[in-house]
């Protein structure tokens, strides 16, 4: 396989709805992986990858993220594409070992992970039935270079974010919002009394969202 990863495998048979959940810059691939039990009762095979880059936490300690970040946010688009590749062949390697739900693949993104998520559901929306963005935010700048696909208006979209966020800024998620809507990509946004975080009120809700939008819709060709 591409990236080392961890699953979370729902129990009867499959093949099982899945997501595959995309964890922050200086997390692991165990960060996200406790919340595979409370969306829609555990229904879900959760994969979570680990970020190819390490990241120096302190003594003895350290992170990972999908690619470096220079003084003042900005990113190296190369880099950036070369992260969203690697998860492109990562899905197709998940495609070949898991038995994946046929039109109920789902992705969801955290912080630096949401940006990873953007990158493979506008490129590629046909092979999504939802992307969740979490705490993230939309970079401009890659659009052109991301090479947006034709059919993002059917991609279902959900966005979540913290008016208290300390590390990215409501307003970037606002304009984020703003790009999504001139793509015409179908979005529901919502802000939360929150900072840089999952609480236990957007996780209810966002497993709401994908028991709306994923699981019961009929599956996509």
């Amino acid at each position: 396989m591409e990236l080392l990863h961890c699953v979370y495998e729902p129990e009867g048979d499959g093949p099982h709805p899945t997501i595959l959940a995309l964890h922050g810059r200086g997390a692991n691939a165990m960060d996200l992986l406790g919340l595979a039990p409370h969306l829609c009762g555990g229904v879900f095979r959760v994969i979570c990858p680990q970020a190819p880059l390490e990241v120096p936490l302190g003594p003895g300690m350290t992170g990972y993220a999908w690619f470096p970040m220079s003084t003042g946010g900005d990113i190296d688009t190369g880099a950036f594409l070369s992260a969203r590749d690697r998860l492109r062949t990562f899905v197709d390697q998940c495609g070949g070992r898991y038995a994946l739900g046929d039109g109920k693949l789902a992705l969801l993104g955290f912080s630096q992970g949401g940006g990873m998520a953007y990158s493979l559901g506008l490129s590629e929306p046909g092979r999504f039935a939802g992307m969740c963005i979490l705490s993230s935010w939309l970079r401009e700048g890659t659009l052109g270079a991301l090479g947006v696909a034709d059919r993002v208006d059917s991609l279902p979209t959900l966005v979540h974010h913290g008016r208290r966020d300390e590390l990215i800024d409501l307003e970037r998620a606002k304009h984020s919002i703003t790009l999504l809507e001139k793509l015409h990509v179908p979005v529901d946004y919502t802000e939360y009394d929150m900072g840089h975080e999952i609480t236990s009120r957007s996780l209810a809700d966002l497993s709401g969202w994908l028991e709306e939008k994923v699981l019961t819709e009929p599956i996509r060709l």
